[in-house]
């Protein structure tokens, strides 16, 4: 007797399978993801207000071993054709965003102010900074108001927090638009935003260390001849 193989029928029941798997494990884990490095302290953000109905919202954070004198001027310079976003760059510019991390300050895109502006890509949104409070908070908001990003620095001692919280919003979406946006776009958004938080941490932690660094101080060698006196 022939036993019939599995066919295309068999594969499609599969892989509905190993979605509904995969959709059942991220609605458990999906806050960690939204929330990663936030704590329940980290409620109320500047900018909240500008889009305060999101269709989603995610709130990270780190904690750097560094002033907050240390952390603002990597993110005073983020953006395309300036400090880069500290993230993966090669991912980042397979969508043409073009974005080069520096690992150094660069003076000339410190003085941020409201109405700076970056673009993401050539026909990618306009992020333009709403709100500055130099040394505390950075709020860009997209032109198109669906899309407001806030950054804020609270001092913990020697210690700094950066939070990052993200509102956006998708009008008139289709329903799957927004399943691929909620499975797919949520939990890339943590692999991007945690290398990005893990990269500002890393860089200002060096220059913390570059700053409290003992000066060596070296011996002369003997010379020769008082060597042999």
């Amino acid at each position: 007797m022939r036993i019939p193989i599995a066919g295309p029928a068999a594969a499609v029941g599969g892989g509905a399978l190993a979605a509904a798997v995969y959709v059942a494990a991220y609605e458990h884990w999906r806050w960690r993801c939204l929330g990663w490095g936030a704590t329940p302290t980290d409620v109320h953000l500047p900018g909240d207000d500008l889009l305060p109905e999101p269709d989603m919202l995610s709130t990270r954070a780190v904690t750097i071993a560094a002033p907050v004198s240390d952390v603002w001027p990597w993110l005073a310079q983020m953006g395309p054709g300036r400090g880069g976003a500290y993230t993966y760059d090669w991912i980042e510019n397979l969508f043409g965003l073009g974005m080069h991390s520096t690992d150094e300050i660069l003076p000339q895109f410190q003085n941020v102010a409201v109405g700076d502006h970056i673009r993401l890509g050539r026909s990618g949104p306009v992020l333009r900074l709403v709100l500055v409070e130099p040394h505390r908070t950075l709020v860009w908001r997209s032109d198109d108001g669906t899309w407001v990003w806030a950054f804020q620095l609270e001092a913990e001692g020697t210690r700094t927090r950066l939070i990052s919280r993200n509102r956006i919003s998708v009008p008139g979406a289709s329903w799957a638009r927004r399943m691929l946006d909620r499975y797919l776009m949520e939990p890339g958004s943590l692999v991007m935003e945690r290398k990005m938080l893990n990269g500002i941490k890393d860089r200002a932690e060096r220059l913390t260390r570059g700053a409290h660094a003992p000066t060596s101080t070296r011996h002369p060698e003997p010379s020769a001849a008082g060597a042999s006196g």
